[in-house]
């Protein structure tokens, strides 16, 4: 058998909004995250080793990704790994990916998910902190998505925001860089990217206006996070699964062990915001936002059904 190689063309040829497609699609098909498998950990010289499996009655998969926090002084990849793709009732392989672009466009169509159910159709000010792959994933997902009248991009090297501000310009947004690290830029946001690596929250989450949006992506350890108590408390808090996010996202286990915020205060799933179905909500159609005062924040971990979904639709679109 010869195995197919869908390299990071094959992938990126699926686009942002294939990709978020393809999620949506899983979770109207009725995939439950709650029932995914969790996320292996392995501890390696060269950083960290995490097993993703995933199954449906279609297809099975798994990725192995490696995370290496010395790459990049290097010029190498933070992100590297592959994604076994598998048919589902026999286990035979479909399909050999690049597990490294397949994250970078499965993370930011989880994100623009959630974007598409809890903005508006217009984003005024959107502020992108980080200037990795996947901040540019992210700036993609979301022009898939949304109308954005003006990009502030916050990092910590002048080169790589200005690179990044120049390839946003090229896209046709008014873009520009904060002065320094301008986290105050959140005051006048409607949504808020945290594209980062940051253990410490970047911001002051009291400065967030209400009805903005903040996504954080950047962390999937329960001692790191992009936003602080301040925000989590005052927010509708949304997440991809309950059980992951109350295993691995920092974000929301600080604050809890600090006392401000608890399993019962997440507002809803992704899978929720899909089905239309947020206790005391009427159902949310695209372009129809979360009727709701407070900020809204989606934290995401990252999930092993959401590689699957992603890379099923690519091998799809990769078919003769």
């Amino acid at each position: 058998m010869n195995l197919p190689l869908l390299g990071a063309d094959d992938i990126e040829a699926l686009g942002p909004t294939g990709a978020v497609d393809a999620l949506e699609a899983a979770l109207s098909g009725g995939l439950d995250p709650e029932a995914s498998p969790a996320r292996h950990h392995v501890t390696v010289p060269g950083g960290e080793l995490l097993i993703m499996p995933a199954t449906t009655r279609r297809v099975t998969g798994v990725k192995i990704a490696g995370v290496a926090p010395g790459n990049p002084a290097h010029g190498l990849p933070r992100i590297t790994g592959s994604y076994l793709l598998l048919d589902g009732p026999t286990l035979l392989p479909l399909a050999l990916l690049d597990g490294a672009a397949l994250t970078t466009l499965r993370t930011p169509a989880v994100s623009a998910l959630a974007i598409r159910h809890l903005t508006g159709p217009v984003l005024r000010h959107m502020v992108l902190f980080g200037t990795g792959p996947q901040a540019y994933g992210h700036l993609a997902a979301v022009l898939a998505e949304r109308h954005v009248e003006q990009v502030t991009v916050i990092g910590r090297t002048p080169r790589r925001v200005d690179a990044l501000v120049e390839h946003a310009r090229g896209l046709g947004v008014d873009a520009r860089a904060a002065e320094g690290y301008g986290a105050e830029e959140v005051a006048t946001a409607d949504l808020v990217l945290c594209c980062t690596t940051s253990a410490a929250p970047l911001f002051d989450g009291t400065l967030v206006p209400d009805g903005a949006t903040v996504v954080a992506v950047g962390s999937h350890t329960p001692d790191a996070r992009e936003v602080d108590t301040a925000l989590v408390s005052r927010s509708a808090v949304f997440v991809e699964s309950r059980a992951a996010a109350l295993s691995e996202a920092g974000d929301l286990l600080i604050p809890m062990a600090e006392g401000a915020f608890g399993a019962r205060d997440i507002t809803g799933t992704l899978a929720d915001l899909v089905a239309g179905r947020l206790p005391g909500e009427k159902p949310v159609a695209d372009g129809q936002p979360v009727a709701d005062a407070r900020p809204k924040f989606f934290k995401s971990v990252g999930m092993g059904w959401e590689d699957l979904a992603v890379a099923a639709a690519v091998h799809r679109n990769s078919a003769p």
